[in-house]
């Protein structure tokens, strides 16, 4: 299995505030903990926790791509498909997660689905906005659900 360097990770949000999946919880209760789980200890292992459903984990990485955490995307990609890195646009500011379905991607399954939209605007340009309606695959080893791959519409 390759190994990739993973990018340097910016500022987590403070725990106490909003998570930017809008699940209702704290950032800290909620994706910041799969987050902080999977930044390498001294000995190179990560601590977890992880996400246990494929719908948390989107719902992490939709939240990674808000707060820029590149690393953590790369770590919850599965290798198949994995990019060697990833570079972030620091225009776009994720603004919602409509999680619209679920298929599988429990604790006891192998394979689970997420159809989600994702809504964005500009930085620079506030009335400059976009959406992402994406279908993803997500596959568990072990403990760990893992992004496979999506299909954008």
């Amino acid at each position: 299995m390759a190994r990739h360097p993973l990018p340097q990770t910016p500022a987590p949000p403070p725990d106490d505030a909003r998570c930017p999946c809008l699940s209702g919880e704290t950032y800290g209760s909620c994706c910041g903990r799969y987050h902080a789980g999977l930044r390498p200890r001294a000995d190179g292992t990560t601590p977890g926790p992880f996400a246990p459903t494929a719908e948390a984990l989107m719902r992490s990485r939709y939240s990674a791509f808000a707060v820029g955490d590149a690393a953590y995307l790369l770590a919850t990609w599965h290798t198949s498909n994995r990019p060697r890195s990833l570079d972030l646009d620091d225009n776009l500011e994720w603004r919602r997660l409509d999680v619209l379905r679920t298929e599988d991607g429990g604790p006891f399954d192998a394979t689970g689905v997420v159809e989600f939209v994702a809504h964005h605007r500009s930085r620079t340009d506030p009335a400059e906005r976009g959406r992402l309606h994406e279908v993803s695959r997500f596959v568990r080893e072990g403990d760990r659900w893992f992004y496979a791959d999506g299909v954008v519409g």
